[in-house]
């Protein structure tokens, strides 16, 4: 008997386009916009507590929780240079060290723009970077640094772009996620699953510092379900962009009821 798979489902915290494998439909070109953001952390009394940004609804991404970042200026790279190396993927970026020191300045300078935090950009520990898939024109490949917040700074969001804050535990961000009390992307899903697998900053900025950055090109597959997910190098259906293949799993399937992060191979 032939299994039909179901239609395909989205969650509301999906910002991924339209599914479809490289190759069909007209070539994305353009390559990714570079941007950077920075995960601000200070110890709290039960653990490690995280800087969250709630967006404004009407704007791109509206009414999720971010951490502060935004794209990189040119007025960020040295010299207001930003070179003639256009990266066409996460990895390319990534190897830029041009780039990566304009990504330094720019989460800097979008911190303290979006909370009003000064933070100094050589104390930022860089540890991931993510690039959605080539699937719509319009995409950003992004720097992730971790840093500490020192002495008590006062959080000012100017309203516009930014409506809310919090600090807040990444086990309790995750468990608000699944309650669908707040909302964000996959990426901040796994950022928020890496900085609960340690129980301080020390702890968290020690590891980070110890081991290369991991670089995420998100893949998309779908399930015979019809749910959506994200697929990451070490998947075993990451290349073939399929999520029926089994094997080793490195991938958030986006079920209409929740996140589920599925994971065999990478160490967080």
């Amino acid at each position: 008997m032939t299994r039909t798979k179901k239609p395909e489902s989205k969650h509301k915290s999906d910002p991924y386009g339209n599914l479809r494998m490289p190759g069909e439909g007209e070539p994305i070109t353009e390559p990714p916009i570079p941007a950077a953001t920075v995960v601000l952390l200070r110890d709290g009394p039960d653990g490690v507590e995280t800087l969250m940004l709630r967006k404004n609804k009407e704007i791109r991404f509206g009414g999720m929780w971010v951490f502060p970042g935004g794209r990189i200026d040119n007025a960020d790279y040295p010299n207001s240079d930003p070179g003639e190396n256009i990266a066409l993927d996460g990895a390319s970026a990534a190897s830029d060290d041009h780039k990566t020191t304009a990504a330094r300045t720019a989460a800097a300078r979008e911190t303290h723009e979006e909370a009003g935090i000064h933070t100094d950009p050589e104390e930022f520990v860089w540890f991931s970077h993510w690039t959605p898939p080539p699937i719509t024109p319009k995409r950003f490949t992004t720097w992730f640094f971790a840093a500490r917040v020192t002495g008590d700074q006062k959080i000012v969001i100017d309203g516009g772009e930014i409506h809310d804050h919090q600090w807040i535990s990444p086990s309790v961000a995750i468990e608000k996620h699944a309650a669908r009390e707040i909302d964000f992307v996959p990426p901040t899903w796994v950022t928020l699953h890496y900085l609960s697998s340690r129980g301080s900053v020390d702890e968290l900025l020690a590891h980070f510092a110890s081991v290369p950055p991991k670089v995420y090109e998100t893949h998309l597959g779908k399930t015979e379900a019809g749910h959506r997910v994200a697929l990451w190098h070490g998947d075993a259906g990451y290349d073939a962009w399929d999520a029926g293949i089994e094997g080793e799993r490195h991938r958030v399937v986006m079920s209409k009821d929740g996140f589920i992060f599925e994971n065999t191979i990478e160490k967080y």
